[in-house]
């Protein structure tokens, strides 16, 4: 598989965590704070932005950028949900899948690369 599809599939996986996040506000916003509100639009809004550097195959510093990002957005739900006991709805599972899968398929473009530009060494 190219750079290329490897990265629309990361931009179509990071778009749909995103709009999910988005989703979540009106769906939840009687009970969530406003600064957990903020939270969801801002993650949200940025998950759809890293669909630029991503189609784009900016892979330094951008990709570890998202990698990163989107490991402490796993990490902070999975504190936050999971871990202190509150329900895990469908939504939630899809979301930490589009993320998670979404690291994965980012680490091959990045790995593609180095081996590209280490091959262009030779």
């Amino acid at each position: 598989m190219t750079s290329k599809t490897l990265a629309y599939i990361a931009a179509a996986l990071t778009i749909i965590a995103g709009i999910l996040h988005l989703a979540l506000v009106p769906m939840y916003r009687t009970v969530m704070t406003l600064e957990v509100t903020i939270f969801f639009i801002v993650s949200g809004l940025a998950q759809l932005f890293w669909v630029i550097p991503i189609v784009k195959l900016w892979i330094k510093p951008w990709y570890y950028i998202g990698i990163g990002g989107t490991a402490i957005l796993i990490i902070m739900w999975a504190v936050a949900v999971p871990g202190r006991g509150y329900p895990v709805d469908v939504l939630q599972i899809v979301i930490e899948l589009c993320q998670i899968i979404f690291i994965i398929v980012s680490c091959i473009i990045v790995s593609n690369a180095r081996i590209n530009v280490k091959l262009n060494d030779l």
